[in-house]
């Protein structure tokens, strides 16, 4: 793959984030009954750094769970013949709860299908509602996220790349071309 333009720098995605808490907040009147829940493997410290940011503007811990999809993918099988499984961790019950999902980027819908799915399959949240950092468009299925970060239209023959802190040792957004 070819470098082809960076789209987010470690501020833009600061801000980025803090936008989305400010909204995630507005949108729910508060986080009384907000759990945040990442999807592995970046929407994980997305959630993180979100719930840090709310906690610094409400003074309020909002509970942070992690969801593994692996299983419910509808592309399992063309993927691997040993995927590896991480741990899903959602702490509090999820029901009458309004779950944010968060992942670093929303393309085709199916992770956030697969998400809900597996979701459903431990409570039955109020709502679900999505928090993407980047939203390439592309979207096979009918999911549109509640918040982005940015958007970036794209071609199909170009990747977004999100690096964090947490799991690559940068924060960056990049584009590769194929």
């Amino acid at each position: 793959m070819k470098f082809k333009a960076r789209i987010m720098d470690e501020k833009a995605i600061n801000r980025s984030i803090t936008r989305l808490s400010h909204e995630i907040i507005e949108k729910n009147k508060g986080v009384a009954e907000v759990v945040l829940v990442g999807i592995h493997t970046r929407g994980v410290p997305l959630a993180k750094r979100i719930a840090s940011k709310i906690k610094e503007i409400e003074e309020v811990d909002v509970e942070v769970g992690s969801l593994d999809i692996t299983l419910y993918r509808d592309d399992l099988s063309k993927v691997d013949e040993n995927p590896v499984i991480k741990k899903s961790e959602v702490l509090i019950g999820i029901d009458d709860k309004n779950i944010v999902l968060i992942d670093d980027v929303i393309f085709t819908g199916r992770t956030v299908r697969a998400a809900m799915d597996a979701l459903i399959d431990i409570g039955r949240p109020k709502t679900i509602q999505l928090a993407v950092l980047v939203d390439r468009g592309h979207r096979e299925l009918p999911i549109r996220p509640d918040y982005v970060g940015k958007n970036a239209p794209t071609s199909r023959k170009e990747v977004i790349s999100v690096h964090l802190d947490e799991v690559d040792k940068d924060n960056e957004v990049v584009i590769y071309e194929r």
